[in-house]
């Protein structure tokens, strides 16, 4: 069985890219990812909201990459911003880049600050891999 990620009949369709559920089958273990920032790997940020966003999807890409996963393997995020973006064209750009298939569950939050106040952007995400 693979991972499902739906957007059911009888709900209103997503408003932005993110699928209403995701299904995890029970030969999958858990990933659960921390919140990941926007920092490079010299630990320096981006000044930009845009720039933070993309960095970070990058850094969970690489953590799923270590792990032997992919972008399709994430079921959720949760995306923590700490300001309104300006415009969620590049946002957008950035997660539809990055997941190409069918997109994970997504929550995308603005929040009135992060742990420090150079981040802009924190993302939470769980993936799913096949077992064994």
């Amino acid at each position: 069985m693979s991972i499902e990620k739906l957007n059911p009949p009888g709900i209103a369709p997503p408003v932005a890219f993110y699928s209403h559920l995701a299904i995890v089958p029970p030969d999958h273990k858990l990933l659960v990812f921390s919140g990941q920032v926007g920092n490079r790997l010299d630990g320096s940020f981006p000044d930009s909201l845009d720039e933070q966003f993309e960095q970070t999807i990058s850094n969970i890409l690489a953590l799923l990459k270590s792990q032997g996963a992919g972008p399709e393997d994430v079921v959720k995020l949760s995306c923590y911003v700490a300001e309104r973006p300006q415009s969620y064209a590049r946002i957008g750009a950035a997660l539809r880049g990055a997941f190409t298939g069918t997109p994970p569950a997504q929550t995308f939050l603005i929040v009135a600050g992060l742990a420090f106040p150079q981040l802009k952007v924190e993302i939470e995400a769980i993936a799913a891999v096949k077992a064994g």
